[in-house]
């Protein structure tokens, strides 16, 4: 599968163009013409990495990569500036709002599609290293779990507080570990909370998928609430 971009440019010739080329170096290239366009696609997709144009209308670079390093879902996400200002100072400011590269215009684009791949790569091979413990979780989907976790718990009070005619029936330990994972805790944190091992707990998160039907915490949270098993 190739990498999936997010190209953010509010010039259509230069937005078409470079999306021309990445998607002729074998890139899979989403455009939006401005970061209120890019950041409303991000809520429903995660690329792979993101190029952005620095100079924009109501929202610029600077502040859509604030926006994104302030999101647990995006802080590891690779982001390149292309920009027509070149000056140091500039790039300073960049890299120090979390840039990983800063390519100024006019630009050769053999040297961005090099930049994208070296960015690529080293997050997939970072990616690779952290998978091949069992023992680790991949950090990214944790921290996109846990913000989708705090939304849920955000609108509690908008779900109906008079909860579905349900019965299922719980041993009280994992009650328990649904309780802290409705508070939006990981099974370290849980283990830590319960005095287990990271192990007994992911048997319990395992066991409460099939009573509940669920796939994933997130959804396992949504149906606690619904039914008011989350205490």
């Amino acid at each position: 599968m190739s990498a999936q971009l997010l190209l953010v440019d509010d010039e259509p010739g230069i937005r078409e163009a470079v999306k021309d080329y990445l998607q002729e170096s074998g890139f899979s290239v989403q455009v939006a013409s401005n970061a209120l366009e890019g950041w409303e696609w991000m809520q429903l997709n995660t690329p792979d990495l993101v190029i952005s144009d620095v100079m924009m209308p109501q929202v610029d670079g600077y502040q859509f990569l604030k926006q994104l390093r302030e999101d647990p879902r995006f802080q590891a996400l690779p982001v390149v500036f292309l920009t027509a200002k070149g000056m140091t100072g500039d790039r300073i400011q960049g890299y120090q709002a979390g840039v990983d590269a800063y390519l100024p215009k006019p630009f050769d684009p053999d040297e961005l599609v090099a930049i994208v791949e070296n960015l690529i790569a080293r997050r997939t091979a970072k990616a690779a290293t952290t998978t091949d413990d069992p023992e680790t979780p991949d950090i990214a989907e944790l921290a996109n779990q846990i913000a989708q976790i705090k939304a849920l718990l955000t609108q509690r009070n908008a779900i109906s507080q008079s909860p579905a005619p349900f019965k299922i029936d719980l041993t009280p330990r994992e009650q328990s570990v649904l309780n802290l994972v409705a508070e939006g805790l990981m099974n370290k944190e849980i283990a830590r909370r319960l005095e287990t091992s990271v192990r007994n707990v992911e048997k319990y998160v395992s066991r409460l998928f099939s009573k509940t039907g669920t796939n994933s915490r997130t959804e396992l949270v949504r149906f606690a609430l619904e039914h008011g098993l989350a205490k």
